[in-house]
């Protein structure tokens, strides 16, 4: 039987271009919707929430991971690939959830963890057995030195050494994140081949593309090379906290190996065997993020991938959002972006930018205006900011380690505000994270009501957008990027569009490119055009198109 014949309906016309431009709404399933009243989200609440989703109007959706796990990364560490964790529900809750979303024209992505597995899943109890078994090498294992130490200096990216000692084996094994994450060995083909299955799973099933977690930590340097430090001015915390001293080392051989781009052609050739399939890259890499999006994108590897610039503490002003940019066009060259300003690992952008409401509906309009693809994080379209979670009901591991000056990612992870009831409308029990007090004023029920909510901006501006195509896939100019203004225009050969943004709290005058403009007064907001300029109040944006060549 072809499997491929068999996948569910798609999610629309055939487009295998879909995706270049697409809105994407990220869904951490343990927060987003609660439907048997145990205090964790699941695969049900998903479908119960479908048409939210698509009345917001996003393209796809994207499903962080729900296999089955002992959730000590809650869910990021997985011990059976091919399982959907019981905590979450069934295979047949997600192949309703599959045809539930593609009836409705939304796309479904999942989250694939292919660098490490659980130190539950029956590989690596096997592997750790002896060294001499089928799996033996299926993990990266090594030596202590003479002197007993870790065979490296390597570091994990959750605090301390990124070797832990076996006793069964009698030696080390590595883990590029927690202890309880050892990290699969994809020098073997035996371990690409079987992941390359999975990849080809859950294909059968329906979904139309992956989020590849930590995309370039799958490969590690054979030869064990120490990693040289990294000196202070080089040193940033795009990837990890400041307080961890992972950020102390050049990682050139713990991971971003060039050995990786090969594996990644043949999962990409994997996924051109599907329709309309795409990929996105996390690329968790601070000193060569974009030299290493370019090597991913380009000569038939990813789709698309996404380090983090916009996700970091720097503040996005004009200059900076520019800077970012042109650094871009200019280094990834054949590949397509992917932007976002928050997810599941990273303090939402309200509280980190430190945003009023008025600035957090223009940097939302900005994201949407840029040339790539938007990943927007369940919430940040209510306008919800870092919840703040005390050391006694914290979940996060990371957070734990690094108490109190990092306290972790359980923050932003926090239950969807459904309605301003106790619990949000998340559950009827008590979540497994408690729900924010501040959250609930800002309730998905409360802004619904409310015409000039962040919400109803939000649905305004996806439903402009796609009024435009030119500002899905358009090419991108930028005129001029200050601390007070990003004036930019898109153009797809058809129409050119000219977008003007006052990041100020002054009102400002922008005048208009020579040509025959037509003002968009169907943006969603309020600004005054003139004759050869329009007058843009504080936090404001302005819209007008053009016939592309004129």
């Amino acid at each position: 039987m072809d499997a491929v014949s068999d996948r569910p309906i798609e999610a629309g016309p055939h487009d295998p271009d879909w995706w270049r431009g697409a809105v994407i709404y990220q869904i951490y399933p343990r927060s987003f919707q609660d439907s048997n009243d145990d205090g964790v989200g699941d695969l049900s609440g998903i479908i119960h929430r479908m048409d939210y989703l698509q009345k917001l109007g996003v393209d796809a959706i994207w499903v962080s991971p729900f296999f089955r796990s002992p959730m000590r990364d809650f869910g990021y560490d997985i011990s059976s690939f091919r399982d959907v964790d019981p905590m979450f529900g069934s295979m047949g809750d997600f192949e309703a959830l599959i045809h539930r979303a593609h009836s409705l024209g939304i796309r479904v992505l999942i989250d694939l963890v292919f660098s490490h597995t659980s130190s539950d899943h029956r590989w690596f109890k096997e592997s750790r057995a002896s060294r001499n078994n089928p799996k033996s090498d299926w993990y990266v294992w090594a030596d202590p030195k003479p002197d007993g130490s870790p065979p490296n200096n390597w570091l994990s990216i959750f605090g301390g050494s990124a070797w832990e000692w076996q006793g069964e084996r009698m030696q080390y094994y590595l883990h590029n994140f927690l202890i309880a994450q050892p990290d699969l060995n994809f020098h073997n083909p035996d371990v690409q081949e079987e992941l390359l299955n999975v990849a080809r799973y859950w294909l059968d099933k329906g979904v139309d593309g992956f989020r590849l977690d930590v995309v370039n930590f799958y490969f590690h340097d054979k030869e064990l090379r120490d990693n040289p430090p990294l000196p202070p001015e080089q040193q940033n915390d795009n990837t990890a906290p400041s307080v961890n001293p992972y950020n102390f080392q050049d990682h050139l051989y713990s991971k971003t190996q060039p050995e990786n781009l090969v594996f990644l052609q043949r999962l990409r050739a994997v996924m051109d065997e599907y329709p309309a399939i795409t990929s996105v890259g996390e690329i968790g890499e601070s000193q060569r993020g974009m030299e290493t999006q370019r090597e991913y994108t380009s000569n038939g590897r990813l789709h698309m991938a996404y380090d983090f610039d916009f996700l970091s503490t720097v503040y996005p002003s004009g200059s900076r959002i520019r800077e970012v940019l042109e650094r871009f066009e200019r280094i990834v060259t054949e590949g397509w972006a992917c932007w976002a300003l928050s997810n599941h690992d990273v303090e939402r952008w309200a509280s980190r930018f430190g945003l009023n409401e008025m600035e957090r509906k223009l940097y939302a309009a900005i994201l949407m205006t840029l040339k790539g693809t938007v990943c927007l994080y369940q919430g940040e379209e209510l306008g919800l900011t870092e919840a703040y979670v005390s050391y006694e009901d914290l979940q996060d591991p990371y957070g734990k380690r690094f108490w109190p000056k990092y306290k972790g990612r359980d923050g932003c992870r926090t239950p969807m505000p459904w309605t301003q009831d106790h619990y949000g409308g998340f559950s009827d029990a008590r979540p497994w994270l408690p729900v924010a007090v501040e959250h609930l004023d800002r309730a998905v029920s409360v802004q619904e009501r409310d015409l000039g909510s962040t919400l109803t901006f939000y649905r305004s501006f996806i439903a402009f957008r796609k009024t435009l195509p030119a500002l899905a896939k358009g090419d991108l100019t930028i005129i001029a990027a200050d601390e007070a203004r990003l004036v930019l225009t898109r153009n797809d050969g058809i129409t050119l569009v000219f977008a003007a943004y006052n990041l100020s709290g002054a009102p400002l005058t922008v005048a208009l490119p020579d040509g025959q403009w037509t003002p968009r007064d169907d943006a969603p907001f309020a600004v005054d055009f003139g004759d050869g300029t329009v007058e843009i109040g504080p936090y404001q944006g302005a819209f007008a198109v053009s016939a592309a060549g004129q």
